[in-house]
């Protein structure tokens, strides 16, 4: 009987945030130990169905290999899939976005009894919709930028008015976002009343809501974090976009922004980084891993912008960077994060679900 661990990666799904989950996805079945895990690859087409791959067995070096074609043989609806789960068997949600990192997968993960890497439903819920998990730092008493949220329905009936309130409370520059994307999709720097109407039309093209951001002049500093109830954080780490600010090719496509590891600062301000990150995770009720993103003023004000339940592990990625420059190399972090889902599953199964 074999000892290797069962390993079910779900990656691509219904999502502006596809590709991204696709790279993602790629990055790790290239830094998997095949001898220690039994692979088993789902691939989530745009349009949400579930597609089986075949058992892996070595890396890959093109994301099109990961794209599997229906065939109405390997499509299948999560239930029957996950009905034929064993025990020991442990689920890697790589999706990003809505209907994969918003809680949405975690659900039907929970509901079906299996241990899975990452954050939960509440934690990914929260922290998926900006607007939630802003008012959940504010309830924690973490220093943040000021903000303001819409509806697409109140935008339609009274943009002028709203573009109004935003340059009396927030001023310009200002960032407008969908409240429920990440990946830097739909999100535009705004420095005129003309900006900010094209930057909501944008952003209401991937979300009923939208955050408005006051622009913060300071350094942007990253942290991971990583464990359960009793979490460690990496170094800290600072982007330095080529561009305005740190857009989607940014990200993932040129490679050209700065990533400083670790970052210069000072020994007073990394604690409070490393305070207001856990204090976050714990906010939210995280599991697993966290990357939380701040902002460090030249006075040395530490701002926390947000934080991403599912960050990124392609190349140009912040969250295994920070681990690589803390001890932990991209093998053994993935290996860890499996260890924290078995450990919180086992630790789950001892709730009592009945009064006698």
């Amino acid at each position: 009987m074999s000892n290797k661990t069962i390993l079910r990666l779900l990656y691509g799904g219904k999502s502006a945030e596809h590709d991204v989950s696709l790279q993602t996805a790629l990055s790790v079945i290239n830094a998997l130990d095949f001898e220690k895990f039994e692979v088993l690859p789902v691939y989530i087409t745009l349009e949400g169905k579930w597609i089986q791959g075949a058992k892996l067995s070595h890396a890959f070096t093109d994301v099109k290999e990961l794209v599997f074609e229906e065939n109405g043989i390997n499509d299948v609806f999560p239930s029957q899939f996950f009905s034929t789960i064993s025990e020991g068997e442990v689920v890697f949600p790589l999706l990003h976005g809505p209907n994969g990192e918003d809680g949405t997968v975690q659900g039907l993960l929970e509901l079906l009894n299996v241990a899975y890497v990452g954050n939960g439903v509440a934690a990914s819920a929260i922290s998926m919709d900006k607007v939630f998990m802003k008012q959940i730092f504010a309830e924690y008493n973490l220093n943040q930028p000021n903000y303001q949220f819409f509806m697409k329905k109140d935008w339609q009936e009274n943009f002028e008015k709203i573009c109004r309130t935003v340059e009396q409370s927030l001023g310009f520059p200002c960032f407008v976002k969908p409240a429920n994307l990440g990946s830097s999709v739909g999100i535009s720097k705004c420095e005129t009343i003309e900006e900010l109407r094209d930057a909501f039309e944008l952003a209401f093209e991937y979300d009923q809501k939208v955050i408005v951001e006051e622009g913060i002049v300071g350094r942007e500093i990253e942290i991971a974090v990583l464990g359960n109830e009793n979490p460690s954080c990496s170094v800290a780490g600072e982007i330095i976009p080529e561009k305005e600010f740190y857009d989607y090719q940014a990200k993932y496509e040129d490679g050209n922004t700065a990533l400083i590891i670790p970052a210069e600062i000072s020994e007073a301000v990394y604690e409070k980084l490393k305070e207001m990150a856990i204090k976050a995770f714990k906010a939210v009720g995280g599991n697993g891993l966290v990357r939380a993103d701040f902002f460090v003023t030249k006075n040395d004000e530490v701002l926390i912008n947000e934080i991403n339940t599912m960050p990124g592990f392609t190349p140009f990625s912040m969250y295994p960077l920070l681990w690589k420059h803390s001890g932990i190399d991209y093998p053994q972090l993935i290996e860890k994060l499996v260890q924290l889902a078995v450990e919180r599953h086992q630790e789950k199964q001892q709730i009592k679900h009945t009064m006698f």
